[in-house]
């Protein structure tokens, strides 16, 4: 069963935006966290950002004053505001929700490449 949907990824150059979008099957209240990860070719995953079901927020330092995560619980949806956006941005986002009973549930991936 498919619990978590990204979408709004594409292709961009330097310095523009693109805003990610995560849907979740259900309430994303029920999740402890989630988050963006990326993974670049040849690169592990790594974490971007992520919110705490009590909505405190954590960023990797490459993309703090960058990037924002947000959600919006009516919608069980949580977004990844990207701007100035820059070359080694490039990756496959994906969305993770975190149960502490349970463990991870990831989306499938989009692809976002920013261009030089």
């Amino acid at each position: 069963q498919v619990r978590l949907v990204e979408s709004g990824g594409g292709l961009v150059q330097a310095g523009e935006s693109l805003r990610l979008s995560c849907a979740a099957a259900g309430n994303i209240l029920i999740y402890n966290s989630m988050g963006w990860y990326r993974q670049a070719p040849g690169k592990q995953r790594e974490l971007v950002a992520a919110i705490t079901r009590g909505g405190n927020t954590n960023y990797a330092d490459s993309v703090k004053g960058r990037f924002t995560i947000s959600r919006d619980n009516a919608k069980n949806t949580v977004y990844l505001q990207m701007n100035s956006l820059k070359p080694e941005d490039t990756a496959v986002y994906y969305c993770n929700g975190w149960l502490s009973v349970v463990g991870d549930y990831w989306g499938q991936g989009t692809q976002v490449t920013v261009s030089s």
